[in-house]
């Protein structure tokens, strides 16, 4: 039986992620893909491997993540906040490091609602004089 080290849980936007770190070589595993097969972008792939580059932890642990809700950007942010909270965990001397670079704040930012007799949520329906 594979034992988790720590369990976090990341979000941003719509998207929820939940990472299990596990003793390993560096693996990481998004929905049962390989990171590079689930995110197309190298960006996505680099921004998830942060937290792991900041606190020299790359190729210590297996990453198990399960991510749902928004779109790729919003998931790969998920999975980079997952990450940093799941290595505070194993590591409460990395929590500075990781804070230091903005990797533990959740980024609050979410689409505003749209109101009624407007277009949408601040776009109003074009005026007319007569």
């Amino acid at each position: 039986m594979v034992k988790n080290l720590a369990i976090g849980t990341g979000r941003r936007k719509t998207a929820v992620a939940r990472v299990f770190l596990r003793d390993g070589s560096g693996k990481i595993v998004v929905n049962g893909k390989d990171v590079k097969e689930y995110f197309c972008l190298e960006s996505q792939v680099r921004l998830l491997s942060q937290p792991l580059l900041v606190t020299s932890n790359a190729n210590k642990f297996d990453i198990l993540i399960n991510v749902f809700g928004g779109g790729t950007n919003g998931q790969a942010a998920a999975c980079l906040h997952g990450i940093a909270r799941a290595l505070t965990q194993v590591d409460p001397n990395a929590h500075a490091a990781l804070k230091a670079n903005g990797y533990l704040t959740r980024d609050s930012r979410m689409v505003e609602r749209k109101k009624y007799g407007q277009r949408g949520a601040r776009r109003r329906f074009q005026f007319s004089k007569r």
